[in-house]
Parts: C-alpha cells; sequence; structure tokens
C-alpha cells in the first residue's frame, strides 16, 4: 500500500502543478495577445517589445525571439521561431509523463498487492484447515482486493488529467502558433512588399526586330 500512497501524493502533486501552470494567463497573456492584433501591418512592433521584455510567459518568450530576429530574411526568423517553440511546448508538458508512468503502473502496483495478500491468506489457510475462520479468511481477501482497488482509483484520476491537459497544450499550442504567424506577417509586410517592386522593377519596351530583307540575286 505505501508505493500505492506515494503514486497518489506524487499524481495529485502533479495535477496541482498543472493546472496552476497551463492557466490562459500564463501561457496567452491577453496584454500580449491584444496588443499583437492591434498592431497595424508594416508599423513599428517597438511597443510591444518593450510589454514582452518583462513577461515570463511563453508567448513572451516566443515573441521575444521573432522581434529580436526582424532583420533577418524571414526564412531564418521563422526557423529560429519554430526552435524556440519546441522548447516552449517541452516547459508546458513538463510532469505529464508522470502521470503517464502512474497510469501505467498503480494498476499493476495494486494487482501485486493483491495477488500477495491471496497467497498470504491461502498459505495460512493451507497451514491450520481445520481451525480457519470463514470470517478471517473473507476479511484477508477483501483486504486483498481493496490494493486493486486503490491501484484503480489513483489510474483512472490520473488519465482524465493526463488527456485534459495534453488536449490543453495542443490547444494552447496552436493559438501560440496562429499569433506568432500572423505578428510575423505583419513585422515583415512592407520589406516584401518593397521586395517585390524591386524585383518587378520598371517596365522596359522591347522593340521586336524588323524581319530581315532576303536579297534578290540580278538576273543575267
Amino acid at each position: 500500500m505505501w508505493p500505492l500512497l506515494a503514486c497518489s501524493i506524487v499524481s495529485l502533486t502533479v495535477i496541482i502543478l498543472r493546472t496552476l501552470a497551463l492557466r490562459e494567463k500564463n501561457v496567452l497573456p491577453l496584454t500580449i495577445e491584444s496588443e499583437m492584433e492591434r498592431l497595424a501591418p508594416g508599423a513599428n512592433p517597438e511597443r510591444l517589445f518593450r510589454i514582452v521584455q518583462h513577461d515570463a510567459s511563453s508567448l513572451a518568450r516566443i515573441v521575444r525571439v521573432a522581434l529580436a530576429h526582424l532583420r533577418w530574411p524571414r526564412s531564418e526568423n521563422v526557423e529560429t521561431v519554430q526552435t524556440r517553440a519546441r522548447h516552449e511546448m517541452v516547459r508546458l508538458e513538463k510532469g505529464l509523463v508522470v502521470l503517464e508512468v502512474i497510469i501505467g503502473i498503480a494498476p499493476l502496483i495494486g494487482l501485486i498487492g493483491t495477488v500477495s495478500g491471496l497467497v498470504h491468506v491461502f498459505a495460512s489457510l493451507g497451514v491450520s484447515a481445520t481451525s480457519a475462520d470463514p470470517k478471517q479468511i473473507a476479511r484477508g481477501i477483501s483486504e486483498a482486493l481493496n490494493c486493486t482497488v486503490f491501484g484503480l482509483g489513483i489510474a483512472v484520476p490520473s488519465l482524465i488529467a493526463f488527456v485534459y491537459f495534453s488536449k490543453k497544450v495542443e490547444v494552447l499550442s496552436v493559438e501560440m502558433e496562429s499569433l506568432v504567424t500572423e505578428l510575423l506577417s505583419k513585422c515583415y509586410y512592407g520589406r516584401l512588399a518593397g521586395a517585390r517592386g524591386k524585383a518587378q522593377g520598371p517596365a522596359q519596351t522591347v522593340t521586336p526586330a524588323e524581319p530581315a530583307t532576303p536579297e534578290i540575286a540580278p538576273m543575267a
């Protein structure tokens, strides 16, 4: 029962910590989100940069990386942002692997306790079969089965929490990806328009060459 008690304490601790860490205001602060949506295409993101400088949320860290490399080509900036986003995903998923392990081992530990208790009950029954008390045997079997019930009682809430947190991390990551992609499009808007204008250049009129007149040899 002690291993199951330890599993229950660890599972409860992880659930509480993930509930606090995955609150939307800690991942997608409304101040930063509204400022990103307010930013006009091609405008100066200096105000947004000042806001994210003093924020410790996941979105702020990704936006800081994006704004710090605006002088880079867009493709290289996108790669840098994606690398930072992967780091943030690892931070958001921190602790979920612990829940996944508890989901697997808690029922097995409970099953081991049940089998061990039944072996002990039947071993004592074999030693003193004549003076065995049916009530005591039933009590021993029920105590052994309680281990399985306790193990399942730990695994089921842990599974519910694991699925909920995994889905929440997925939703938050999609929202962050959408916001950062839109931000990069706004920041590179003027640069892309200028690049297209330079690539096209002024239209040049090409005068088609006149067909050469074939020379006719004089008749003799």
